[in-house]
């Protein structure tokens, strides 16, 4: 269930945090191991998502009128779709070193999202927080207080960069239409992460 939580996380979220060389081996150390199974952990990811923040579905014409996870992670689609997640991750983790390409791979990810696919930018930061999540429980044994600092910079990273899309893109008025509205979605979220 998605409960609001206080103003400070909007702050925390809304500043990216440099990632020290040593948070960024940690992060590519446990992503090799999750890319290893990305098909199965994007699904995992996606489903718990779509299980969480059920709105999140609105945007997908071939599953959202799913309810059940056993015939979410069965269809083809989603499974597809967890796969351009993970890619996407994968890309932003393999270049964490070269912060042009960062941007440009999560610049095009935010423009394709609020031009075409007209999505909510909050549902990146609830989508990154549901990525931390999953890969703590099933990573547990790697994921030290340092590695869930790391990736706590990495969610950060990731929803800044598309943040700066929306907010470049003229087109997208997701941002416009109601700015109060975003600060206090963005608020919301179904982990401590």
């Amino acid at each position: 269930m998605e409960k609001v939580q206080g103003e400070m996380e909007i702050e925390r979220w809304e500043r990216s945090e440099e990632i020290s060389d040593a948070e960024k081996k940690v992060i590519q150390e446990i992503w090799s191991r999750v890319y290893a199974n990305c098909e199965d952990v994007g699904v995992s990811i996606l489903i718990r998502f779509f299980v969480n923040f059920p709105s999140a579905k609105q945007y997908f014409s071939q599953f959202k009128h799913m309810e059940d996870p056993l015939e979410m992670e069965r269809s083809l689609q989603l499974r597809k779709h967890a796969q351009r997640v993970m890619g996407a991750i994968n890309t932003v983790v393999e270049n964490l070193n070269d912060s042009e390409k960062v941007s440009s791979v999560l610049a095009l990810v935010g423009k394709a999202h609020a031009l075409k696919h007209k999505v909510e930018p909050i549902y990146f930061k609830k989508l990154t927080g549901v990525m931390v999540e999953v890969i703590a429980e099933e990573y547990a044994n790697d994921f030290t207080p340092e590695a869930h600092s790391a990736w706590t910079k990495m969610k950060t990273l990731i929803y800044t960069h598309v943040m700066a899309a929306y907010k470049e893109e003229p087109g997208a008025d997701l941002l416009s239409k109601n700015p109060w509205k975003w600060k206090v979605e963005a608020t919301a979220s179904s982990t401590p992460y």
